[in-house]
């Protein structure tokens, strides 16, 4: 059965100087609106407890087009600085759910120049592109075909620190079945290797950042020696760009074709619930886990098995994967992270990250089997145990370690009898 999903196609382009004048006014008009608008509702909420919602900031944006000081922003089309607002509402919508931080203002140097286009205000005919206010059609490299017959909904122009151009084209693609060659996989994280897979593979670091460390260093020097305001130091900040998009262009091809094979062999990956803003802030291993990007990895795989149909399974942060034995079940007092491969008691050889990832694996099989919740529990939360699976009577008896980390044994022995229990959230 295919499945019908909302999909982004982006594409480079080269405007023409007219072009890149409108689109760099219209970037200008948007990062105002957007900033008017959030010290609007801030100081209504600060003065009057008063919420400002979409509709107030629309009726308010009509107001100051009408003004001598803001008339400017009748010069470019109304649909992205509607579009602002709403993006405005759905960050203010976000922060009082508690999924994101307040709002903050948009930077003219910092913030991301984008703007986005309803069906309103572009024009799309025989693989042209039209935008409102422009009258020749964007010059846009066709690196990959569109679906047949598809009709763009949605189009975002952006423009990057190396002030290259993008344009992305929001349409509905139809994802077909495929069968997955193996149930499920275990996959553990690492820096070494970048995942050790519970079939014994393991996937190489490309460690894009250090290839590219001695261009980006003499990049950022030669920078930091520019007088600021000059034009010099405008050159070698488009030099830092350039290095820093290519690093991040090759590390986002490189998880697209990785996520994208393991979608398609596996039927259930189960992962772990890895804090990497916590974790980079060990200053030593900083620089190797934000190259890693553990968290883009595990952005890409929601949605992909989303469009599949496939199911992603995220084990508790505090399962001690490292320390138990995928043999027969005995958990190590410690494991520290120079030890690479162990001895179980029972005579079992293991290697740390394989068997890492066949210990994920096994937990979050059978939590998946009981039903667990789909977000893993907090220690703030009033219970303070998450969603488990008790083994049978026959199960291994283990004395808890006394250390914490990583490797703290989050199983507890509920009953009469001893029992194994395996954090891990559901499918996200």
């Amino acid at each position: 059965m295919s499945r019908t999903v909302k999909r982004a196609f982006k594409y480079r382009f080269y405007p023409t100087e007219a072009q890149a004048a409108e689109l760099a006014r219209t970037f200008g008009c948007i990062r105002k609106v957007y900033n008017l608008a959030l010290a609007v509702r801030t100081e209504a909420w600060a003065l009057r407890q008063e919420r400002v919602n979409y509709n107030a900031t629309s009726a308010m944006l009509t107001t100051w087009k009408r003004t001598e000081e803001l008339a400017y922003l009748s010069e470019v089309s109304s649909v992205p600085l509607q579009q602002a607002l709403r993006h405005l509402q759905v960050a203010f919508t976000n922060f009082f759910a508690g999924r994101a931080r307040y709002p903050t203002f948009k930077s003219k140097k910092k913030s991301r120049r984008s703007a986005e286009y309803t069906t309103s205000a572009f024009r799309w005919r025989g693989g042209q592109l039209i935008l409102a206010k422009m009258t020749e059609p964007l010059d846009i490299v066709w690196s990959r075909p569109l679906p047949d017959g598809a009709t763009p909904s949605t189009v975002t122009v952006s423009q990057d620190a190396a002030g290259r151009w993008f344009v992305s084209l929001l349409c509905e693609d139809v994802i077909p079945e495929t069968r997955a060659a193996n149930s499920a996989v275990g996959i553990d994280a690492g820096l070494d290797n970048l995942l050790a897979l519970s079939t014994g593979e393991k996937i190489v670091n490309p460690r894009h950042e250090r290839a590219d460390r001695t261009r980006l260093v003499r990049a950022q020097r030669n920078l930091s020696r520019k007088e600021k305001g000059s034009a010099n130091r405008v050159k070698a900040r488009l030099k830092v760009a350039r290095v820093q998009v290519r690093l991040a262009d090759r590390r986002h091809d490189y998880l697209h074709k990785l996520t994208t094979r393991l979608v398609r062999e596996n039927q259930t990956i189960v992962i772990e619930d890895l804090t990497v803003r916590n974790m980079v802030k060990n200053r030593s291993l900083a620089r190797a886990i934000s190259d890693a990007a553990w968290r883009h990895f595990r952005t890409m795989l929601e949605y992909k098995v989303a469009w599949h149909g496939r199911e992603l399974i995220t084990v508790d942060r505090w399962f001690p994967s490292s320390k138990l034995c995928s043999a027969c079940g005995a958990l190590a007092e410690t494991m520290p992270l120079n030890v690479r491969s162990w001895v179980c008691r029972c005579g079992a050889v293991h290697d740390r990250d394989t068997n890492a990832a066949r210990n994920i694996l096994a937990a979050g099989l059978a939590v998946s089997a009981c039903g667990a919740g789909v977000r893993p529990q907090r220690e703030s939360s009033r219970s303070g145990r998450p969603a488990v699976k008790q083994e049978t009577s026959g199960a291994t008896q283990r004395t808890p370690p006394s250390n914490g980390g990583d490797d703290v044994n989050p199983w507890t022995l509920p009953g009469s009898g001893p029992g194994r229990t395996a954090s891990a959230t559901g499918r996200r």
